[in-house]
C-alpha cells in the first residue's frame, strides 16, 4: 500500500467529508473534524502543505479503524 506523498490538509479533509467528517473548529494551524457515523470520533488534522508521511499514515490508521476497514480499502475510497 502506497500513500500519497504530497498532499495537502485541504485535500484531505475534502476527502474525509465524504465518509461523513465534518469540520467543527480551528485552532490555529489545526482543524478539528467530527463524525457521528459508528459512533462519535474526532480529529485533529494540522493545516500544513504538504501533510508529512508519519502523520497521513497515522490520520489514515485512525479513521480506517474507526471505521472498520482497512487501511488500502481506505486509501483506495479517499484518492
Amino acid at each position: 500500500m502506497n500513500l500519497p506523498r504530497d498532499i495537502e490538509a485541504s485535500k484531505l479533509i475534502k476527502a474525509l467529508r465524504k465518509l461523513g467528517y465534518e469540520t467543527t473548529r480551528q485552532s490555529g494551524s489545526h482543524i478539528r473534524l467530527t463524525t457521528q457515523q459508528n459512533g462519535q470520533h474526532h480529529l485533529t488534522i494540522p493545516n500544513h502543505d504538504p501533510l508529512k508521511i508519519g502523520t497521513l499514515n497515522a490520520i489514515i490508521t485512525e479513521v480506517a479503524k474507526h471505521l472498520g476497514v482497512s487501511k488500502q480499502e481506505l486509501v483506495e475510497r479517499l484518492f
